[in-house]
């Protein structure tokens, strides 16, 4: 029996250095599938922008034209504007506990404007490590607003202007988008408050973005880790 095993009269043994390694392991392995089941994209880097972990829909942003890319292991922005506001940002969470919200990018350039929560992660730890939340691109995901469809039993062309809503199409470009009229969009859009009891197009948006998340189970090759 190892030392560490003793335990004084009356206490509970408590649990082997080998059972906490194996405990520790699968916690690290939950905590990487859970990250992996949020639509928000999630950085987990330190203060010299170092990458150490991204779920899937980081990925899938960074590879898009979002002003954050990967280049090998590091993040960096994509305009030379954004490259002095975000190192200040992430030193400052490292070293400083200092919380903050980027806006990044331009709507001039290719990559549009995003949103980004600097988060440190510097308490009672060893390494301090720094925790980026980019925006979602749009309300909802597909498969939230496909399972939300479901619900209400929206037709499949509701379904359609469903996602087309929630990803800020106006419903005279839904109309064009689909060759109809518009009376047939708002007809349409009619029958889904109804269906789903919402009184107005803000309400409904408003029920598509209290969604849980929801990220589909299919995983294209090139965003697998």
């Amino acid at each position: 029996m190892f030392l560490s095993e003793f335990v004084q009269p009356g206490q509970a043994p408590g649990p082997r250095p080998r059972e906490r390694r194996a405990a520790a392991s699968l916690s690290s392995q939950w905590l990487g599938l859970v990250l992996e089941e949020l639509d928000h994209g999630v950085v987990l880097l330190n203060g010299a922008a170092r990458v150490l972990h991204t779920n899937l829909a980081a990925r899938a942003s960074l590879q898009e034209n979002h002003p954050l890319e990967m280049v090998g292991q590091h993040l960096r922005a994509r305009l030379l504007t954004d490259a002095v506001p975000l190192a200040e940002a992430l030193a400052g969470a490292e070293s400083g506990g200092r919380r903050c919200l980027l806006r990044l990018g331009d709507d001039r350039s290719e990559c549009g404007r995003a949103n980004v929560v600097v988060v440190p992660l510097n308490r009672d730890v060893s390494q301090a490590a720094v925790l980026l939340i980019l925006e979602r691109r749009q309300l909802c995901g597909d498969l939230a607003a496909q399972w939300f469809a479901l619900r209400y039993q929206l037709t499949p062309a509701e379904t359609e202007v469903l996602k087309a809503l929630s990803n800020g199409v106006k419903p005279t470009e839904v109309a064009q988008r689909q060759g109809v009229a518009i009376s047939t969009v708002r007809s349409q859009i009619q029958s889904i408050r109804a269906k789903s009891g919402a009184d107005s197009i803000g309400e409904l948006m408003r029920q598509l973005a209290l969604l849980p998340p929801l990220v589909s189970s299919l995983r294209p090759a090139k965003l697998v880790n």
